[in-house]
């Protein structure tokens, strides 16, 4: 999906001023609230920050700074705006069709899986990745831990609750998935919306955690972080890239999104492609 296109810099606004004013802004939330965006990619991020100036009716970034402050809720309207929360279910179908044939058989010689879903944002990916692993007698015997810098997405994600209007969407993108039953058997119509089965979150853990600040937190077989780290620069990836390897054991998968690589980070050769296209990758090193 193209990202919207988001207000630009007014005119009046010398470059200069504008990072300064910027990098004010984000030093203040990161010392007040302990969110830190100061390594995002500066062009999405200014875009991001223009708009939310827009929507609250103010004319600077200094304003936009004074407000979110000293009113919490302005600064968790900026957190949604700031979030990665572009998703849908089964998403990229080709990546969960490549990831039955090439990572599923590797996952059954586990006793127990665990698999850290990264930047889980209202948890659509979360949802089709139980599917597929219920669909192939995986699900038991597995751990699912979704995480999200944004506990109002993550409050999203463990209700379960979705759009009734995309649940033809999501069908279409589940049957090229590799599906192999009736989508509609894992949801019900309630609450106007459509309710996914409780028994697809039962070994899903939801819980915050900041791919900027904070560390890793286990030992998992499979990571999946895909569509985050493009908005971040080189030097985040890369630190974000080292806590992934840290948390993955020998032969452990790790799973980007389609305009993300290893390329160019430190442990780049640390891994083999099992999928170029669908950028899986297992740890050799």
């Amino acid at each position: 999906m193209a990202e919207m296109v988001l207000p630009n810099t007014p005119a009046k606004y010398s470059k200069d001023l504008e990072r300064v004013e910027i990098e004010l802004l984000l030093e203040g939330i990161f010392r007040h609230y302990g969110f830190d965006f100061r390594s995002y990619a500066y062009a999405s991020l200014k875009r991001r920050l223009w708009k939310r100036i827009e929507a609250e009716g103010l004319d600077t970034i200094s304003g936009l700074q004074q407000k979110v402050l000293h009113d919490p809720p302005t600064m968790e309207r900026l957190l949604m705006d700031l979030s990665v929360s572009v998703t849908s279910m089964f998403r990229d179908p080709n990546f969960y069709k490549a990831f039955r044939v090439q990572v599923v058989p590797l996952l059954r010689t586990y006793p127990f899986i665990r698999i850290w879903h990264a930047g889980c944002s209202t948890g659509e990916e979360v949802y089709s990745m139980a599917i597929l692993l219920e669909e192939e007698g995986l699900l038991d015997r597995a751990r699912i831990y979704a995480t999200d810098i944004n506990e109002a997405v993550l409050r999203t994600a463990k209700t379960g609750i979705f759009p009734l209007e995309k649940m033809q969407e999501y069908t279409q993108n589940y049957l090229k998935a590799g599906g192999v039953r009736s989508f509609s058997e894992y949801y019900t119509a309630a609450y106007e919306g459509a309710l996914f089965s409780p028994t697809l979150t039962e070994n899903v853990v939801f819980a915050q955690h900041n791919l900027v600040t904070d560390r890793s937190f286990s030992e998992f077989n499979v990571i999946l972080c895909r569509n985050v780290m493009i908005y971040f620069d080189r030097p985040l990836q890369n630190r974000v890239h080292q806590l992934f390897y840290e948390s993955l054991p020998m032969y452990g998968i790790l799973a980007v999104g389609s305009k993300e690589s290893l390329r160019f980070s430190d442990v780049e050769t640390c891994y083999e492609e099992l999928n170029a296209k669908e950028k899986i990758y297992r740890k050799v090193m």
